[in-house]
Formats: C-alpha cells, structure tokens, sequence
C-alpha cells in the first residue's frame, strides 16, 4: 500500500520561502488527518515502518492505485483465517483521480487467508460504462488464498469464529498478512459473510481462482 517514498516531510512539500505547494497548506493538512485517523505512532516510526513492512509484504496492497472505485458483491464469503485494519492507499503524485483527497484514502483492509465466494460480481464505472465481471454462479466456487481488499464502505449479514477484536494489527497470527504497529484490528478463525457488498480501491491475492469467468460491458454495475 505504500513505500518509505509514499511518506515525506512537510519540509519537502515547502520552497525556502514558505510559500505552500501542491494544493496548500489546506491540502496537507488533510493528508496529516488522514495518516493520524490510522497510525496513532510518531512520522519517523510510519515512515521506517512502511518501507521494512512493504519489503517484507505484511501489508495487503503494495501498489499506486489509481483512485477508481470498485465494487465487489457475492451471495457468499466463506473464509478460514480472517482479518482487518486500518490503513492508507496512495495514488500517484497529481494524479486525476485525487480529487479533494489530496491522493490518500482512508480504508479498511480485509483479509482472508483461505476464501470461497459465491456468486461473485466485480463493476467499475468507467465514466458512464459498467466493466463487469462474474464467476462462481453455476455451482463451483471462487477460490482465493491470500485475499487482501482495500474497502470504504462494506455491509452485509457477518458470523465470526474465536474474534479478537481490538488486538495491534502488526500481531496477528491467523492470517499472513499483518498491519502498524499500534493499528487497531480484528482477527477470526473463521469468517461466514452473507449478501456481501464492498465499495474498493485495491486487493491483491496469492491466488484467485475464477471458474465460469465472464467479463463485459454494460450499463449497469453489480447488483446493490
């Protein structure tokens, strides 16, 4: 989700002169918000943290997303080893999708380490055209190993074996992918989620299996 690069000082952004670049003093302030919302530890220890954790890959998106929402539906989710927390995703400097988000949002990161779906949809609204894709609904299941998605919005009807709620996300051992230190996060044995709805910006997965895959185009997204 971010690399020592994503994190600068204020000092970077600020000419000799003082005079604040890139959207103003406004904008970065908006930035700090959003990291302290996240990371309750000092700038120095995010920015050390960021750069060894990415190499090591505990952190679930590892990449500049490029700040297109995208919406992922299932009938079903069954997983063994769940978790979730806190944390950032970055778009390229000056990027058009920024928008007043000064290119950082705020999400919540899920993790599954050995997941089926049911009924699987995924759309993305390319400005005035749905890219739809379905698979698992003609009776085999989707099958992920490693599933991390980045989401804003998530609902659906939940059933959590052994849950650990608020543990440090850079503990947990249920899963292999791991947060922060000092991250708030949840972690489960197990994890059954009914009429599944997630709003997204990344995911990445060790494998993601799709029997029955269709993709088009059309005017409507996945079913809400």
């Amino acid at each position: 989700m971010a690399s020592s690069s994503d994190v600068t000082s204020s000092a970077d952004n600020t000419p000799a002169n003082g005079d604040p670049v890139n959207g103003s003093e406004e904008r970065r302030g908006r930035v700090r918000l959003r990291r302290a919302a996240v990371m309750a530890v000092p700038a120095t220890a995010v920015a050390a943290g960021l750069a060894i954790m990415t190499a090591q890959g505990a952190l679930g998106v590892q990449f500049a997303i490029s700040g297109m929402p995208f919406v992922v539906t299932a009938d079903k989710l069954e997983g063994d080893g769940f978790a979730q927390f806190g944390s950032l995703d970055h778009m390229i400097e000056n990027s058009p999708n920024e928008g007043d988000t000064g290119g950082q949002v705020l999400v919540v990161t899920s993790v599954v380490k050995n997941g089926k779906l049911t009924n699987l949809c995924q759309s993305v609204d390319l400005g005035g055209i749905q890219l739809v894709l379905t698979a698992g609904d003609k009776g085999t299941k989707v099958n992920v190993e490693n599933l991390a998605i980045d989401s804003d919005d998530i609902t659906g009807n939940a059933a959590f074996n052994n849950i650990e709620i608020g543990r440090d996300a850079s503990t947990f051992d249920k899963v292999d992918t791991r947060g922060l230190p000092g991250v708030y996060g949840q972690q489960a044995d197990k994890v059954v989620i009914t009429d599944l709805y997630q709003h997204n910006y990344g995911a990445t997965a060790a494998v993601f299996k799709l029997p029955d895959l269709h993709m088009r185009f059309g005017g409507k997204g996945c079913p809400q």
